[in-house]
């Protein structure tokens, strides 16, 4: 069984698609699953051993471009039996449908009929998280998803593993703490900085390193957590953050002994390295999207406006994060214990 996957457009949700993947290869040990996503997702999927191939989608997020859509799609043809489409877009159904596989599959999304001939409607109740979701269309309609749930566990090689610490002049002859003070979501999942400074003191304090993990858009708030440190602390942190690629982020959050985290994409590929994980929630709720690994810590204040799931605070204030103290963070790292990840 040949099957397509149209790939989700967010780093996080392309690590909990693996969830998928994990129930396709339960239910047909013999399918061959390709996915077709945009191309910085490839060292997500060259990590998942269940993908056999990863398919660049050369369109950005919400082009129409239909006459590209077309050739793809055509491009495709007779290659498969089956594809489902993670997103709930119109434009994430017209390959598929191009390509003419016969049983095209997803949730119903926008006026979706005739390009989806194995049309889904979604009981947000019987499915509120969105692994759910996902698994469930590895299913017949209507069947009970098998538990336990599997969880996302991306695959670490040595070689490019050692090659990403050789490159930054990283060592680990101390325990590493890993930060991920970024979102792209939107300041209201971004914990303070000055928050993330004072658990980067207590754990540099008891011996430990701190690397800082992001985009380039997080390069900033990297060097405002350092900038806070004092010297003699500061030197025992890097701030990595639009200095990797994602695929030597993936490579080197495998060598932390714990991670800090907002709710974000690299959060979930923390908890797919099964990286012990401290997860900071304010505007956003892990009854939705929380991190799958063994050991994991949630710590979010919970107060009366939140989770809003707004990008922005609608009254100012951000009190959700600001108000949430880093002993908070502190006591649920004590909490935490380490194992090193299995590498290839």
């Amino acid at each position: 069984m040949r099957i397509l996957i149209v790939g989700p457009s967010w780093v996080g949700d392309m690590v909990m698609a693996q969830t998928l993947f994990q129930c396709l290869i339960q239910r047909h040990p013999q399918c061959q699953i390709d996915v077709l996503a945009p191309e910085w997702s490839r060292p997500l999927l060259e990590r998942m051993p269940e993908v056999r191939t990863a398919l660049s989608f050369p369109l950005g997020h919400g082009a129409l471009e239909l006459a590209t859509r077309r050739r793809i799609g055509q491009s495709l043809k007779g290659q498969y039996d089956q594809a489902i489409l993670l997103p709930n877009s119109l434009k994430s159904a017209l390959v598929p449908f191009f390509a003419g596989i016969p049983k095209r599959t997803g949730w119903r999304g926008e006026f979706r009929y005739g390009l989806l001939n194995d049309v889904r409607l979604l009981d947000k109740q019987k499915y509120p998280l969105m692994i759910e979701r996902f698994m469930a269309l590895a299913f017949d309609k209507g069947a009970e998803i098998p538990r336990p749930y599997p969880q996302p566990s991306l695959r670490i090689e040595a070689t490019s593993r050692d090659a990403a610490l050789a490159k930054f002049g990283l060592t680990l002859d101390r325990p590493v703490l890993a930060l991920c003070p970024g979102a792209e979501f939107g300041e209201s999942k971004r914990w303070p900085s000055e928050h993330y400074a004072k658990v980067a003191e207590a754990k540099i304090r008891e011996g430990w390193q701190v690397w800082l993990f992001g985009s380039k858009n997080d390069h900033a708030v990297g060097e405002s957590i350092r900038e806070r440190l004092i010297p003699g602390l500061r030197e025992e942190s890097s701030n990595l953050s639009g200095a990797t690629s994602l695929a030597e982020a993936i490579d080197l959050l495998s060598c932390a002994d714990a991670v800090v985290s907002n709710d974000s994409g690299l959060m979930h590929v923390a908890a797919s390295l099964n990286r012990p994980l401290v997860a900071v929630y304010g505007s956003t709720s892990p009854s939705f999207t929380p991190p799958l690994a063994d050991q994991v810590e949630i710590v979010q204040l919970g107060i009366e406006c939140s989770p809003c799931f707004e990008r922005t605070c609608r009254f100012g204030h951000y009190n959700c994060l600001r108000l949430l103290e880093p002993d908070s963070v502190i006591q649920a790292l004590a909490q935490l214990s380490s194992t090193p990840v299995e590498v290839a």
